[in-house]
């Protein structure tokens, strides 16, 4: 993890990786769970059986936006800023899915600090670049641009 000791060491960083995290697993029941909390429970995410006979690979697939909703888990486990009172997600500019995730699959995130401007007051919204890595994949299952406003 790469720690900043204020906003202007990360405004520093524009540019630059910050990390790259652990591997997560993608399983199964992370996917079914996703599936019964979002309401998204088409059969390529939750049909195993009909997966094994329709689907390339013979898997089901984890939805794009888990693999979108790990994207907290990677940045923090990567940055830390000390002096935060918070922070709140700002939304994201652009988001792309570019492979499926086979259940079954590990995914990581690679983190790079790509703008940092202040906030009044208090306040500095970063965009992170992050993009989602499949473990043994060519092609990444996601690149997105997120925001993030962090309070000290």
């Amino acid at each position: 993890m790469r720690v900043f000791n204020d906003f202007n060491e990360i405004k520093s960083a524009v540019g630059t990786e910050i990390g790259v995290s652990d591997w997560v697993e993608v399983t199964q029941d992370r996917i079914n769970q996703f599936a019964e909390a979002t309401c998204d429970e088409q059969w390529i995410h939750v049909d195993q059986a009909r997966a094994a006979k329709e689907m390339p690979g013979g898997k089901t697939i984890a939805h794009g936006l888990l693999s979108l909703a790990l994207a907290p888990l990677f940045i923090r486990s990567v940055i830390g800023l000390k002096g935060l009172r918070n922070t709140l997600n700002y939304g994201a500019d652009r988001v792309r899915y570019l492979a499926p995730v086979p259940a079954g699959s590990k995914l990581r995130g690679r983190v790079t600090v790509a703008e940092a401007e202040d906030v009044p007051p208090d306040g500095l919204r970063v965009n992170y670049h992050l993009v989602i890595e499949i473990e043994g994949a060519k092609k990444p299952a996601c690149v997105a641009e997120l925001i993030a406003l962090h309070y000290r």
